[in-house]
């Protein structure tokens, strides 16, 4: 019996929460300065899968971060259960790729630990978080409709859209080399990238501006030509995160970086992530049912 669409929903709103919420949490393992509080990996210590007593609060910190990992995963393989019992077959391939990323992410996360928080690495596991944040997002939202139609708005708009989320990503590169540089980059004694810290700065600075800038181009854009109200929405709901996130980016900077406001722009990372996700999905409208559900005389043969 066909698994149904709200069981669908349900699962796939889990496991983009799960998703999301991960990255916050591995960033408080690192703004805390446990990324080496098991110091070797998939073991925490030589010899113990659980922390021991002498790595006292940071292995706790460490190692239970991990253990969401596990509960991540058992999100995600619930979320490829109910997407193959549905009736909604183009789903598959974004469950896939959600589940498929837990094990990559967590080899990739035991180089990190193995390769003593090498900058680039941790970069990398935050790129390719950002990335299954972008798939749950997607899949939950696809979810909620029978189907994906054709474009709700000109090409050239949708082109817009398309240049947004590569600039998006070119915000998170950048962001992720601007933590490199920093204090902020690993524990103690943790390698850093070696650029200049303001330089970087600016050029994420100067990034984050294009963004907006072409976010506001968009948002005219719809208005002018009457687009759906779904696009709009999500256009205008990316633009107040965007802002939020600048604000936040430039106290944490002009502040010293205080760990509080670090944790709360990693979680705006996440946020622009699912929001942009969400504006490339507003733009191609909803299948109508009679799309989805054929004629009723659709396998009727003629004489």
């Amino acid at each position: 019996m066909p698994v149904s669409p709200v069981v669908v929903r349900r699962v796939a709103l889990a496991n983009a929460v799960a998703n999301g919420l991960i990255v916050v949490t591995g960033g408080a393992v690192r703004l805390t300065g446990s990324g080496l509080g098991c110091p070797t990996w998939p073991e925490c210590t030589d010899g113990s899968i659980t922390p021991t007593a002498e790595l006292a609060g940071h292995g706790l910190i460490e190692f239970g971060n991990r253990l969401l990992t596990f509960a991540l995963a058992v999100i995600a393989i619930a979320t490829v259960v109910v997407v193959w019992r549905s009736t909604r077959r183009e789903l598959r391939k974004w469950a896939v790729g959600s589940f498929l990323g837990i094990p990559a992410q967590a080899l990739l996360g035991g180089v990190t630990v193995l390769t003593g928080l090498n900058p680039w690495t941790v970069a990398a596991h935050f790129l390719v978080s950002m990335v299954l944040v972008a798939v749950a997002t997607t899949l939950w939202l696809r979810s909620r409709e029978p189907g994906v139609g054709g474009l709700l708005v000109r090409r050239p708009i949708a082109a817009l859209v398309t240049g947004i989320a590569v600039t998006v990503a070119a915000v998170q590169v950048f962001g992720t080399v601007v933590t490199g540089s920093g204090p902020h980059s690993g524990d103690p004694g943790a390698g850093r990238t070696g650029f200049d810290p303001e330089l970087v700065s600016q050029l994420h600075a100067d990034v984050v501006f294009l963004l907006i800038g072409l976010t506001v181009a968009l948002l005219v854009a719809l208005y002018a030509t009457d687009s759906p109200g779904r696009v709009r929405r999500a256009a205008r709901d990316l633009l107040v995160v965007e802002l939020a996130q600048g604000v936040i980016g430039y106290v944490q900077y002009f502040t010293g970086l205080p760990v509080v406001l670090v944790l709360l722009h990693m979680l705006g990372a996440v946020l622009i992530t699912a929001y942009t996700a969400r504006l490339c999905w507003a733009v191609r409208g909803p299948r109508t049912e009679a799309e989805v559900q054929p004629p009723a005389d659709a396998f009727a043969t003629t004489r």
